[in-house]
This record gives C-alpha cells, sequence and structure tokens, in this order.
C-alpha cells in the first residue's frame, strides 16, 4: 500500500479548518552575542506563547531527513505532507507557477539570477548588488525581445522579484533535471549546464538549448553591470503531484509573497491568494477570507469553543490596537 492509498484510509472528513503559520528561516543559530542563545530564544514572542497556551499543536517533524538542511522548496513540501525525495521539484518549476505563468507539458523551466561578471568572467556578486525589480524588468524585456525562440524551441522570460526571474524553454523532446549554471560562490565562472541522465537524449537537448541561450544573451547584457550576466539553478520540467485535497480531503488555500511560496502551492492544487505583500497586509487579508465562511457544527468540541472565544477576543483586541510588529511575535 502506497501513501496516498492509506491516507485515504484512514481520512475522516470533519469539516474543520486549521491555520499552518510558517516562519521560514525564523529558527537561526545561537551566537556568543547573544548569550548562546538563538534570536528566538532570545526574543519576547508574547503572541506565540499565547498561541501556545490556547492549545494550537506543537511538536517535531523532519521535512527531508536526518542531517539534511532542505532549501525553502523542499522544505515547504515536507510541511504540507509530501516526500521531497519522492517528489523533487525544480525551483524553476516553483518560480514560474508563482509568477503565474501556465506550464504546459514537456516545459523546462529554470529560475535565475542576473549576476556581475569580471572581465575574465568570474562570478563577482551572483545577484547583482540585489538590483531594483524595475531594472530586473527592463532587462528581461530586453532578453524577451531579442530572444523568442531557439531552433524549434520557444523561450519565455519573465522578471521575477529583484535579481530574480525565469526562463521558460517550451518545444518538442525537452525533459530536465539539469545540473545548475550557479557555482554557488563568488570566485568562480558560470558552470555548464549538463543532464543529470547521460542517457537521456531529452536532457542533452534541454542542456544544448541551456547553453545556446547563454551565447545568445550573454552579450546582450555585456554593458548592463551590474547585472552583466546570469545563473540558472533548478532547470527541470513540472512533475506529477497529488493535488492536496485529493490527498488529504481539505481544500487549501495560501497566502504568501514571494513566488516561490506560491508556486509551490499552486502545485499541489491550493487556491493563490493574491494581493497582500507585507506581514500587516496578509494577516488582514487571512482574517478577512477565515471569517467569511462559518465552520461546520461537527467542529463544535471543546478545544473549536475555546479557539472561537480567543479569536472573538483577538479581533476585539486588533480593533483598538494596531496589528503587532513582526519582532513581537
Amino acid at each position: 500500500m502506497n501513501l496516498d492509498a492509506l491516507y485515504s484510509k484512514l481520512l475522516v472528513k470533519t469539516g474543520r479548518k486549521m491555520v499552518l503559520v510558517v516562519l521560514d528561516g525564523l529558527g537561526d543559530i545561537a551566537t556568543s552575542a547573544q548569550n548562546e542563545v538563538t534570536p528566538l530564544e532570545a526574543a519576547a514572542t508574547p503572541n506565540l506563547d499565547a498561541l501556545v497556551a490556547a492549545g494550537c499543536a506543537q511538536g517535531r517533524m523532519i521535512p527531508v531527513a536526518p542531517g539534511i538542511t532542505p532549501g525553502s522548496g523542499p522544505g515547504h513540501l515536507g510541511l504540507f505532507g509530501y516526500d521531497p525525495l519522492e517528489f523533487e521539484v525544480g525551483r524553476g518549476v516553483i518560480e514560474a507557477l508563482g509568477l503565474g505563468l501556465e506550464l504546459k507539458s514537456g516545459d523546462v523551466c529554470a529560475r535565475a539570477n542576473f549576476c556581475t561578471l569580471d572581465s575574465k568572467g568570474i562570478v563577482t556578486d551572483r545577484r547583482a548588488g540585489r538590483i531594483p525589480t524595475e531594472t530586473c524588468e527592463d532587462l528581461c524585456a530586453l532578453l524577451s525581445k531579442r530572444i523568442k525562440k531557439i531552433g524549434d524551441t520557444d523561450v519565455l522570460i519573465k522578471a521575477g522579484k529583484e535579481h530574480r526571474f525565469v526562463v521558460i524553454f517550451r518545444g518538442k523532446g525537452l525533459e530536465g533535471p539539469l545540473t545548475d549554471s550557479d557555482p554557488n560562490r563568488e570566485g568562480l565562472p558560470i558552470s555548464n549546464v549538463e543532464p543529470t541522465n547521460g542517457k537521456s537524449l531529452k536532457q542533452k537537448k534541454a542542456a544544448k538549448l541551456v547553453s545556446d541561450f547563454y551565447k545568445a544573451a550573454l552579450p546582450l547584457l555585456a554593458k548592463k553591470k551590474p547585472a552583466n550576466g546570469f545563473l540558472m539553478r533548478g532547470i527541470a520540467h513540472q512533475p506529477a503531484i497529488p493535488a492536496f485535497e485529493d490527498r488529504y480531503g481539505m481544500k487549501a488555500a495560501a497566502l504568501a509573497v514571494y513566488p516561490m511560496y506560491k508556486g509551490l502551492a499552486q502545485l499541489v492544487g491550493m487556491t493563490k491568494i493574491e494581493g497582500p505583500q507585507t506581514i500587516r497586509e496578509q494577516c488582514e487579508r487571512y482574517v478577512a477570507e477565515f471569517d467569511t465562511t462559518t465552520i461546520s457544527s461537527s467542529t463544535t468540541n471543546t478545544r473549536t469553543r475555546r479557539a472561537k472565544t480567543a479569536s472573538s477576543k483577538t479581533r476585539r483586541r486588533r480593533s483598538k490596537t494596531s496589528m503587532p510588529r513582526c519582532r513581537s511575535c
């Protein structure tokens, strides 16, 4: 019996609502400056303390495997209940979906960063000084105008936030994953992109397309310092993943700002709630969305009544005071 079949067997629908708040990267590390405690341990956290006291679910989980520190993509898949080792999703696919792009079967996507190159082609800044989003949009418009096709393959380019953008290769006979062109540190040249499976003709074709894209794009950026180069990561095609609702019997919605998180939500079939750009806006939108529907009567146990009472007190308190700053979590 596979995991999905087991979930289906154990699934009991109750009509309850659940909230998963992900404070990505909050854990941090202990430092001598903080007397060997983490920033979270040293911080005043009255709101988090109140949630714990009200009966929030607590516990620990290992999102991938012991000893492995995952990136945000695999980490969030693990939080959503998907084994990142079983469902490998390239960062390019996640970013493309998060930017609102519709992917077709066979599309190969890459997440890219504009970077700074010296006269010898050595990477001196992997993020090009975190150029403004407006500059990124201008550079992507330039590349899109000049590079529409490579051979029989369409090339789609979409700007993200700051130095980030997405490239989609749309054609026949393509697949990923491919290796990254990002050397992952300054002081090295852009890496060659290679197939991860040397026997795959589709991956070889995709790798050749990436190489040809570099040959066409780098001359166009040569005088655009600090963004006179770019690095590509997570070059892959969209995998088949069971929908969150099919797997867990729950309709899910996601509130996030950065494209990667929105892309992950869309990938597993969650509804993306667009608009909020700050923590304050996300909290306000969450309250509005959560209160638009009524919790079913099947959830009126002691804990639910207590949660409703706490929620009512919170709303009354919020009406008199401003939304707490995130440092007061």
